[in-house]
């Protein structure tokens, strides 16, 4: 990772992350890894052979599913199990889900999200989620539960994934419970929290607009700030994770806005262990803030670029950052 790095990195399919900051700590199991990002024509999608589910049918609850009898279909098989009354799931939107996965022919769990207490959070685009998952879920809603059964073409591909025990010749089950879904408009919707006079002023519209930042013309805090604008109710960010979110950031100095996710038709997803040491006050103001929440994070030189900042741009050295950041979700 570079210092020099600016935070933003476009990369496909509307992603935006953090220089570097991409979550290396997922499951080998996990939808997201090693994804089969094939370029073929769309699956047929049918509607079984899919396997019951013969406990934990409520949404939410963690599914006990039977193993599959007979062979599997070659297509993409997706059932709705329950139907969800949420927003309408398009392609390159992002999700928060808990799923459980098992194979086919031997109905061997090898992983699910339920047992972790950490739903999912990931991107429906090529590259970034197994195809299978991407054809089955857009079009459905939040609030969804959706079995579907995955050929090797929409899955792993022929060489499998050995360290969960997938073979390249496995059908894949899933079960998944879509609990929201965040898009470039996305905003929080937490309650107002009375602003300081002393630190810049920010708008709270909760339309998927940039938040308006007016800067103080005076000296900026000498310490790291992190408060509350819009305040949530999710769980606290803690460092072990990996954060989604809509933000932007400014200079102190002129109140110059050097990076921003609003409007960009992009959304940031960084691991904060990695913020560390990119923008290291940014990593610590988000930590120990609640998932739903705009926060405002004043970050001093000290614990921003230093004398060490992005080349060509507004952040010069010594300069103090300001940071708004609507936190979507945290896995």
């Amino acid at each position: 990772m570079r210092r020099r790095s600016l935070l933003l990195a476009a990369v496909p399919a509307g992603l935006v992350t953090l220089a570097g900051c991409s979550d290396d700590k997922s499951g080998a199991g996990k939808p997201g890894a090693s994804p089969s990002a094939s370029s073929a024509p769309p699956p047929k999608i049918v509607d079984g052979p899919l396997p019951a589910v013969t406990a934990g049918k409520k949404f939410g609850e963690k599914p006990t599913v039977a193993k599959g009898t007979g062979d599997p279909s070659k297509n993409l098989a997706v059932r709705t199990l329950i139907a969800g009354s949420g927003r309408t799931l398009a392609e390159n939107d992002f999700i928060r889900a808990d799923y459980l996965g098992q194979i086919w022919a031997t109905g061997k769990v090898f992983d699910n999200s339920y047992d972790r207490k950490r739903p999912l959070v990931i991107q429906l685009a090529q590259g970034s989620v197994i195809d299978g998952w991407r054809y089955a879920l857009t079009g459905k809603k939040v609030g969804s539960r959706v079995e579907i059964a995955v050929p090797p073409k929409w899955g792993y591909g022929t060489s499998g994934n050995a360290q969960a025990g997938i073979k390249g010749t496995d059908t894949l089950v899933f079960v998944i419970d879509v609990l929201e879904s965040f898009n470039s408009k996305s905003s929080v919707h937490g309650k107002p929290v009375a602003q300081d006079p002393a630190l810049p002023k920010v708008g709270t519209n909760t339309d998927g607009q940039v938040p308006k930042v007016t800067v103080p013309k005076t000296d900026p805090p000498k310490k790291l700030v992190s408060v509350y604008v819009l305040e949530g109710d999710g769980p606290k960010v803690t460092a072990d994770q990996t954060v989604l979110c809509q933000f932007q950031g400014l200079v102190w100095d002129g109140g110059k806005t050097f990076q921003r996710t609003y409007g960009s038709g992009r959304l940031s997803q960084f691991a904060v262990q990695q913020m560390e040491q990119v923008v290291k006050g940014l990593a610590q103001g988000l930590t120990g803030k609640k998932v739903g929440s705009r926060v405002l994070i004043v970050v001093p030189p000290d614990l921003g670029y230093g004398d060490n900042p992005p080349s060509g741009g507004a952040v010069k050295k010594g300069s103090t950052l300001v940071f708004t950041v609507d936190i979507l979700a945290a896995m």
